[in-house]
């Protein structure tokens, strides 16, 4: 382009006078020249900051070489100097619109995000337990662990019905006598340990009701699956009773 427009003023430009010299035809050529290069800057410029382009909502097709007012509610176009797409300007939004747009794509994100979880939690689940009989054995060994803890403390309950004998003995030379001290003491420490055990029996049967629970959804959900149903499309799962069941599993 440069060579096009020092030509066009070289051709333009008045022939250099006799007896001049070359040195004096080439200072009047100067200003021509500067001109043209300073033409050539500027469109470089305007090219370099992109064409926009946009269709008003009458019809017409505008270009500029800034952002158009007359579409500052549109979308517009920002092309390259040889038309290809560079961006894409998006319409303006006033502090109010932003807010909403941003407030619509969390809540689009976390929806997505769900269910990106919801897909990974039934692979998951499908990897661990690939047929029935995988997820009756996770079962048998997650009920299996609390009843042994429920073993345990009865045999401990036993242990201290075989303590207290030889206390509540002794007690027989005291009746109508307040207790030594000592033997006050072992009483309320047998009765506590007692206590305590039962407590332990009592939450262990209830999380035997809540393991069969789980399972009784996971096998609902996987029976789903087996029989073909996208991993997914089942809606969500309890977080905590995938992962407790994941390990369960994986013991």
């Amino acid at each position: 382009m440069r060579h096009f427009a020092v030509a066009a003023v070289a051709a333009s430009a008045p022939a250099v006078l006799p007896g001049l010299g070359l040195a004096a035809g080439v200072l009047l050529l100067l200003p021509p020249l500067l001109l043209a290069s300073a033409e050539v800057r500027a469109q470089k410029q305007t090219f370099s900051g992109g064409i926009y382009t946009c269709t008003t909502s009458d019809g017409r097709r505008l270009t500029s070489d800034r952002p158009i007012s007359e579409c500052s509610a549109r979308e517009q176009r920002v092309l390259n100097a040889d038309g290809s797409l560079r961006s894409v300007l998006p319409p303006f939004q006033s502090p109010e619109e932003r807010a909403l747009q941003e407030a619509r794509d969390r809540r689009l994100a976390a929806e997505q995000s769900a269910r990106n979880d919801a897909i990974r939690r039934d692979r998951n689940l499908m990897q661990r337990y690939p047929n029935i009989c995988a997820h009756q054995a996770a079962r048998a060994l997650a009920l299996d662990d609390v009843n042994k803890g429920i073993e345990i403390s009865e045999r401990r309950i036993k242990e201290l019905e075989q303590e207290r004998k030889p206390l509540l003995d002794e007690t027989e030379f005291y009746k109508g006598k307040p207790l030594p001290g000592k033997l006050k003491q072992q009483l309320d420490r047998n009765d506590a340990a007692a206590a305590a055990q039962q407590q332990l029996i009592g939450n262990s049967r209830d999380e035997l009701v809540r393991i069969n629970k789980r399972y009784d959804e996971e096998l609902s959900r996987l029976k789903r699956l087996w029989g073909g149903a996208a991993p997914g499309s089942l809606g969500l799962m309890n977080a905590a009773d995938v992962s407790a069941s994941g390990a369960a599993g994986s013991r």
